[in-house]
């Protein structure tokens, strides 16, 4: 049982991480990715003109930008800088914890959240909310960074849940997605191999 104590003790924990927080500007790479992934994903689920996206973890609005140049209503979610570079770009962005969206019940036909959700303390319920906001038939799109790669993602200051592949596929399907596909981006970087695993689900309509 939580106690009011229990709910202070979190809410320092959390703020204390504000620390760790730094910018994120695109990088090609990233860029790359963003947009050959979202083309697959349209490709597959054929979003309607104006359908209503999340971005959790917006970043400097890769995803928005894209998002947007395909007509449909993206709004992003992050802390920090990176709040003030979207809404310069023009973006619809608030600063919001991904672990506590403060949307209502079955909003979003997708929830993107690429390269966000490694940094949460607790993955299970962060992904608990991102079931919860999305329309029943509603996409859910996750991609992590994988560990022990030549870019050591674990060893990132504010990289909190850079789990095995297993584990994101068990935890994705007890927040009530039961069919799971899954894919690895395997690509050089300048300190060797490394593989982000993209997830995709929909929530039972």
């Amino acid at each position: 049982m939580t106690t009011p104590d229990h709910h202070r003790r979190l809410d320092a924990f959390l703020e204390k991480l504000r620390g760790d927080i730094y910018p994120e500007g695109p990088t090609e790479g990233h860029t790359m990715i963003t947009r050959e992934m979202f083309k697959r994903l349209n490709e597959a689920h054929a979003f309607a003109p104006g359908a209503k996206v999340l971005d959790v973890g917006c970043g400097q609005g890769v995803g928005l930008e894209v998002f947007k140049a395909a007509g449909l209503d993206p709004l992003g979610i992050t802390l920090g800088p990176d709040a003030e570079a979207c809404r310069a770009k023009g973006f619809a962005v608030v600063e919001m914890d991904l672990s506590f969206l403060d949307f209502e019940d079955a909003r979003f036909d997708l929830v993107w959240c690429r390269h966000a959700l490694e940094h949460s303390v607790f993955p299970f319920f962060t992904l608990s909310e991102m079931h919860r906001v999305l329309k029943p038939g509603g996409v859910l799109y996750v991609e992590v960074p994988a560990p022990d790669t030549a870019c050591a993602h674990q060893a990132n200051p504010n990289h909190y849940s850079v789990l095995g592949k297993s584990m994101w596929i068990e935890l994705i399907r007890r927040t009530g997605f039961p069919e799971i596909s899954a894919a690895d981006l395997n690509f050089s970087t300048p300190r060797g191999p490394d593989t982000y695993w993209a997830f995709v689900t929909k929530r039972p309509a």
